[in-house]
């Protein structure tokens, strides 16, 4: 198993469309990497940062594949140019992406 985590940093003056993203994005993702071992997807939206202040992500998602052959086969398969091109319907923050795997 492998976690995929896409997070978008806070800045002023930044866009993100949260509605957008709850309602359109995330189902598209969702049905876009479904067939290539999409397992869940998890959206945190950002409340504070750990010792107050503001937080400094505007939301995380962190989206579980079956392995990392799963996670390849979904951001390189025919969907992802679909996947992509729709981040910018919602944002204009470039999004930081992180890799992981559990520790046993």
């Amino acid at each position: 198993m492998v976690v995929f985590s896409v997070l978008y940093p806070s800045s002023d003056g930044a866009r993100f469309d949260a509605a957008y993203y709850d309602n359109s994005h995330i189902p598209l993702v969702k049905s876009a990497f479904a067939s290539t071992g999409l397992k869940t997807v998890q959206v945190m939206r950002g409340v504070s940062a750990g010792g107050g202040g503001p937080a400094p992500y505007i939301l995380m998602a962190h989206l579980t594949f079956e392995s990392a052959d799963a996670l390849k086969a979904s951001l390189t398969g025919p969907r992802a140019p679909e996947v992509f091109a729709d981040i910018a319907k919602f944002t204009d923050v470039q999004p930081v992406t992180q890799v992981s795997q559990p520790v046993a």
